[in-house]
């Protein structure tokens, strides 16, 4: 699936991934391919995704890190998700 983070600044990251996980206003969920359509409100945590080609763009690479179990994290405020037919947009601040 494909995934873009976008923030007021710029777009961090696009590209392939096998895994999104976010921080919902209800709890922590997991998306993967071919999951359902969705719509949710963000709160303070990590976004985490893992597999595919990994493009952060150049000046961002700092907000990002890697977790012990190899998953790409970015911290954030709050946002938005919405993943549908297999594309994730994630805007967060």
């Amino acid at each position: 699936m494909y995934l873009e983070i976008v923030s007021p600044e710029a777009t961090l990251f696009a590209g392939e991934v096998s895994s999104v996980t976010v921080p919902g206003i209800n709890g922590e969920f997991q998306m993967l391919q071919d999951h359902a359509p969705i719509v949710s409100l963000l709160q303070r945590g990590e976004v985490k995704f893992s597999g595919g080609q990994m493009e952060i763009a150049e000046g961002f690479e700092d907000r990002f890190r890697k977790s012990p179990d190899g998953k790409t994290v970015l911290p954030i405020r709050s946002g938005t998700v919405e993943l549908n037919n297999n594309k994730v947009i994630v805007l967060a601040d």
